[in-house]
């Protein structure tokens, strides 16, 4: 007998959906930061055992649009919100329910089990943990509740057989060697996204998109050419740093990242471009990849 379904990661900003993600594949697929908006398009995780294959989907945090780019990403969650077999709904304990009724709503809608991680358990205590769970559970009733920790991997462990009871017999859906359906460019994309989220404060990190342009592996090693867009010649010299300075230091640990992923010596080279409004453009956002 074997066992394969589409487990989709759902929940708001910053909850902890991409780390979550990591921690079941046992591999950095998601960028990760405290910065809210990490998470702009969808990313499937494929886990494989010998008698199972869970296609794990993390996606943007819920939020109201602001602009164009926000409508794309609210457009992904609500597609993912069509084709699960299992929602994991993941809850930062410290946020109020009242935040999350869009998905509260979809998910009393939608006839597909739901386990609800409340998350970061270790900023509370007891007693408040158990008034939170009995909250969420008069909000959800058929949602099967866990309390954990993502990123101290406090119960985490207890999901993957908890998914494999409740997804359906099928053959797999992707060939068992596949981790991920994203091809290696994104993941160079992302990586130096992540790294100019943790460096530049205020609206930059946020104006910011990247494209590689090349990928080639040559001599054991692989060459990376990546333009990083920006929407203004202000946020171009800021991005850039003095003499510089910036733009070398994110080069330099998304490259050290690059080669963990891809266990290979990578010579990155980055470029700033400016591409005005790029937000709220939909061309711009279509080549992109934002659809």
């Amino acid at each position: 007998m074997h066992k394969a379904g589409f487990v989709n990661i759902v929940g708001k900003p910053n909850a902890g959906k991409s780390t979550l993600l990591n921690q079941l594949m046992g591999e950095k697929l998601a960028i990760v930061t405290q910065k809210a908006q990490t998470t702009r398009h969808r990313i499937f995780g494929i886990y494989n055992e010998e008698d199972l294959q869970i296609v794990f989907s993390d996606t943007p945090g819920v939020l109201d649009p602001k602009y164009g780019l926000q409508e794309k990403m609210m457009d992904v969650v609500k597609d993912s919100l069509q084709d699960a077999d299992v929602f994991l709904f993941i809850v930062d304990v410290t946020d109020k329910a009242e935040q999350s009724e869009f998905l509260i709503d979809k998910l009393n809608k939608i006839p597909v089990p739901v386990l609800l991680l409340l998350n970061k358990i270790d900023q509370t205590n007891q007693e408040a943990l158990e008034k939170i769970a009995t909250d969420w559970h008069e909000k959800i009733p058929k949602a099967e509740i866990l309390p954990i920790s993502a990123l101290n991997s406090f119960n985490t462990h207890v999901i993957l057989p908890k998914l494999k009871d409740m997804l359906p017999e099928n053959p797999p859906y992707y060939d068992k060697e596949m981790y991920t359906d994203r091809p290696e460019r994104f993941f160079v994309n992302e990586a130096i996204r992540e790294k100019i989220l943790l460096n530049y404060e205020k609206e930059i990190p946020y104006a910011v998109e990247v494209v590689t342009e090349q990928f080639k592996e040559k001599e054991g090693a692989i060459i990376i050419d990546s333009i990083i867009y920006v929407e203004r010649d202000t946020q171009k010299g800021i991005i850039i740093g003095h003499k510089g300075e910036m733009i070398k230091k994110v080069g330099t640990e998304a490259r050290i990242d690059l080669e963990k992923f891809f266990g290979k010596k990578i010579h990155l080279s980055l470029f700033v471009k400016v591409k005005k409004d790029w937000r709220k453009n939909d061309r711009d956002l279509k080549n992109f990849g934002y659809r």
